[in-house]
C-alpha cells in the first residue's frame, strides 16, 4: 500500500512508487494523499486530499486486498497523517516504510511544522524504518551531525533510520542504517553525476516492495539501492529541471 502525493511531471511521488514496486514484482495499491502543482523544476503549490477520503481509501482497500507492507511519502497535512496513523493502529503487524518528505528536489515545501510534528508523534515509532536525506535528517533530528540526529530520533521511539547520502558530495554515496540497540550498517554506492528527481521516493518504495516480498530489512535495502542505481543509469530526460551535466540532458526521472 502506497500513501503518497501526485507529481504531475511523473518523476516522483506516487508515480515513482508505482513504477518501483511494480518492477520489483509487487502490485501497488496507491492512495493519493495530496495533489501538487509541479513541473520538472519545482513544486509550486500543494493541497492535501480530504483526510476522511484518505481514511476511506485505506479501509476499503484493507477490507478487500491482502496488504504486505505500507509506504508513505508526502502526506499533505497533519489530518492525513492522523488518518494514516489511525489505520495503522488497526494493522500493527504491517511493515511501515516512511519517507519523511519535507521539500521537493527543487526546494518547494511539502510539509509544515504541524505535519512534521504529527509524523514524529504518530508514525515514526511504528515505522520499521524512515528514510530521510541529509537535509531532512538534520531538520527532524535537530543536530548537524548525522549520527546524533539519527540517535535522537531513535531515542524518541523510531525503530530505524536509513540516512541517505544522495545530497552529499564525493565519489560515493553512503547510506547508513541506524537501529535501536544494534550496530549501524553502511553501504557505499558509486555516485552518478547530476541531479535526479524522485530517487528518495523510489528508494523507500523499493524497500517496501522488498519487505512485502519477505526480504529482511537489510536485504530489502540492498535490493532497493541496486534498483535505484539501475534507474539512475537508465534515467529518462524530461523537461527543463535539474541539470544532469555528464549526460548532456536537462533532467532525469526514474526510467
Amino acid at each position: 500500500m502506497i500513501v503518497s502525493g501526485l507529481d504531475p511531471s511523473g518523476g516522483a511521488g506516487v508515480q515513482a512508487d508505482i513504477q518501483a514496486t511494480t518492477a520489483l514484482g509487487c502490485h501497488p495499491l496507491p492512495v493519493l494523499s495530496c495533489l501538487t502543482v509541479q513541473d520538472t523544476r519545482n513544486v509550486y503549490n500543494a493541497e492535501a486530499v480530504d483526510a476522511d477520503l484518505v481514511r476511506q481509501q485505506l479501509e476499503y482497500l484493507a477490507a478487500d486486498c491482502r496488504i504486505d507492507a505500507v509506504k508513505t511519502g508526502a502526506l499533505g497535512n497533519a489530518a492525513v497523517v492522523n488518518a494514516v496513523a489511525d489505520f495503522l493502529d488497526q494493522h500493527t503487524l504491517l511493515p511501515l516504510i516512511v519517507d519523511p518528505v519535507i521539500k521537493a528536489a527543487g526546494g518547494g515545501d511539502l510539509a509544515d511544522d504541524e505535519l512534521l510534528s504529527a509524523m514524529q508523534q504518530r508514525l515514526f515509532a511504528r515505522a520499521e524504518v524512515i528514510t530521510p536525506n541529509g537535509i531532512e535528517l538534520t531538520q527532524l533530528g535537530g543536530f548537524e551531525d548525522q549520527r546524533d540526529s539519527a540517535r535522537h530520533l531513535l531515542d524518541g521511539g523510531c525503530q530505524g533510520v536509513l540516512a541517505t547520502g544522495g545530497h552529499g558530495i564525493g565519489e560515493f554515496i553512503t547510506n547508513t542504517l541506524y537501529r535501536q540497540d544494534q550496530a549501524e550498517k553502511s553501504w557505499q554506492i558509486e555516485r552518478v553525476g547530476g541531479e535526479y528527481h524522485g530517487t528518495g521516493c523510489t528508494l523507500a518504495a523499493a524497500i517496501a516492495a522488498g519487505r512485502a516480498a519477505g526480504l529482511s530489512l537489510e536485504d530489502a535495502i540492498e535490493q532497493a539501492q541496486r534498483f535505484v542505481s539501475g534507474a539512475i543509469n537508465h534515467a529518462l530526460a524530461v523537461g527543463h529541471g535539474q541539470p544532469v551535466p555528464d549526460r548532456g540532458v536537462t533532467w532525469a526521472a526514474q526510467g
